[in-house]
C-alpha cells in the first residue's frame, strides 16, 4: 500500500493520541512539504500552552525528523497551488486543499494509486469525493 499522509496522522502519532495510524507499515508513504510547517506550528503552540514541556518538545522534534526522513516529500509547486485553488467537490480548507492537490498531482504523475491517510473527517470526505481510498477517519 502506498500512502499519502496528512499532518493529522503524524501529529496523532507524535502526541501519543489513541488510534494513531502506523505509516511505517506502508510500502511507501508521501506527504506534502507543508506537513513540516504544520507539525512544527502545533508543537510550538503546545509548548506555549504548556501542554508540552521541554523534554516533550525535544522528543516530538526528534520523532518528527525521523518520520520526515522515512517518507517522501512532495514539494509545494506552482501546479500544486494552482490545483489547490480550483473548486473541490466538498468543503475544503486551504491547507487541506494543498494536501489534496499534492496527492492528486503526485498520483497522476507517478501512476501510483495512493491511499489517503487522515484523521480529519472533513478532509477525509474531500479525499473520498476525489476518488481516494481513505484510512484513519
Amino acid at each position: 500500500m502506498i500512502l499519502y499522509v496528512d499532518t493529522s496522522v503524524i501529529l496523532r502519532h507524535l502526541l501519543g493520541q489513541p488510534k494513531a495510524l502506523n505509516v511505517m507499515r506502508a510500502d511507501r508513504a508521501y506527504a506534502s512539504e507543508i506537513l513540516k510547517l504544520e507539525a512544527r506550528r502545533v508543537i510550538d503552540r503546545l509548548r506555549l500552552e504548556a501542554a508540552l514541556d521541554d523534554d516533550g518538545v525535544a522528543q516530538a522534534h526528534e520523532e518528527l525528523a525521523r518520520i520526515e526522513r522515512s517518507i517522501g516529500c512532495i514539494s509545494i509547486t506552482n501546479p500544486v497551488l494552482r490545483r489547490a485553488s480550483l473548486p473541490m467537490p466538498t468543503v475544503v480548507k486551504t491547507l487541506d486543499a494543498i494536501h489534496l492537490a499534492s496527492a492528486l498531482l503526485f498520483q497522476e504523475q507517478s501512476g501510483d494509486t495512493l491511499t489517503f491517510a487522515t484523521h480529519d473527517l472533513q478532509q477525509a470526505t474531500g479525499a473520498r469525493a476525489l476518488g481516494f481510498k481513505v484510512l484513519g477517519a
